[in-house]
């Protein structure tokens, strides 16, 4: 295992991020040392609401090398914002505040050479307002790479959606054999690097059973040939209808399972392990895990929200950093 610093960005300030974050500090299961980018006046005000004691250093970027850090305290960079009240209602408010943590967690990752980063969940609708998919894309513009993919891993199954926040009417204009090829090479090298194996893969077909009453049928032109022509390098079949690949005699084959949209993967995933899965960006020049899942808002303050999807993208980094460095 590598103990090395776990850089974290709070994300969305009203959002149950922190609580699970008080939560995993209290379990004193992390070996790394955890620097949070966050707000000094927002931990005081959620601590004091969530009944979470603890002290906070301040941290100055220019000396992170030289500090010797633990998880006694909550190393902390402060990132100027000044809510009223522990928990607010989600609003573009605190976009500012979001940008610059991620800003300055992606200057100090590339002048630190930090490899190892977590953030916590953003509203999509307010921050990213429609110039990017999702955070994935976010964070791959800003550090100019185009070929990613998310990977929402299980140890015993995980999933890939070659397009991710997309709507439905628009997935259809987006599936062609390179994003299909880019994804599956992707997710075949994360495996062989990580767990040395070449990773089981099945790919889901795009329309109900795999078939059209349309002329044109997305599963017969672009995906059928596409796995043809994987199949010389990699351990793939399909395509597979989705309404019967997550029965259990069907996925205790796969380790992988790819599949055409968002939803048609991410919701039978959830509906079996729930918070036990992390969410994964390949092909970053960085190992980017974040919890799977989102701010939560209907939740707030209420301190049962279940911590085990960070604490899970915490020890995952902790164990498998240098091989996902390698990849």
């Amino acid at each position: 295992m590598n103990f090395s610093p776990i850089l974290i960005v709070s994300g969305e300030p009203n959002s149950v991020f922190l609580e699970l974050f008080f939560k995993v500090l209290s379990q004193d299961k992390i070996k790394s040392p955890i620097i949070l980018i966050s707000s000094k006046k927002l931990l005081y005000f959620q601590m004091k609401k969530l009944k979470f004691k603890k002290k906070i250093r301040l941290l100055q970027i220019s000396k992170l090398k030289s500090y010797k850090l633990n998880n006694k305290t909550i190393n902390l960079i402060d990132i100027e914002y000044n809510p009223n009240k522990a928990f607010e209602k989600i609003s573009k408010k605190s976009n500012i505040f979001i940008k610059n943590s991620f800003e300055i967690a992606f200057k100090i990752i590339k002048k630190y050479n930090f490899y190892k980063f977590i953030n916590g969940p953003i509203s999509k609708k307010n921050f990213l307002q429609n110039k990017f998919l999702g955070i994935t894309e976010y964070i791959s513009k800003k550090f100019s790479t185009k070929n990613t993919c998310m990977l929402i891993y299980n140890k015993k199954l995980s999933v890939c959606p070659i397009t991710t926040h997309l709507p439905i009417k628009l997935v259809s204009k987006k599936i062609n054999k390179k994003i299909i090829l880019d994804k599956i090479s992707l997710v075949n090298n994360f495996y062989e690097k990580k767990f040395n194996f070449k990773p089981k893969i099945a790919v889901l077909g795009l329309n109900p059973h795999c078939e059209s009453i349309h002329k044109y049928n997305e599963d017969e032109k672009i995906i059928k040939p596409s796995i043809k022509y994987l199949k010389k390098k990699y351990d793939i079949s399909g395509p597979y209808p989705a309404d019967t690949i997550f029965l259990k005699n069907n996925r205790k084959n796969f380790n992988v399972i790819l599949g055409m949209y968002h939803d048609q993967v991410l919701a039978p995933l959830k509906t079996l392990f729930e918070y036990d899965a992390i969410n994964i960006t390949l092909g970053l020049p960085f190992d980017r895990v974040s919890p799977d899942h989102g701010p939560n808002e209907k939740m707030l303050g209420k301190n049962i929200s279940n911590p085990l999807s960070l604490l899970n993208a915490i020890k995952f980094l902790e164990k498998y950093w240098w091989k996902l460095k390698k990849a």
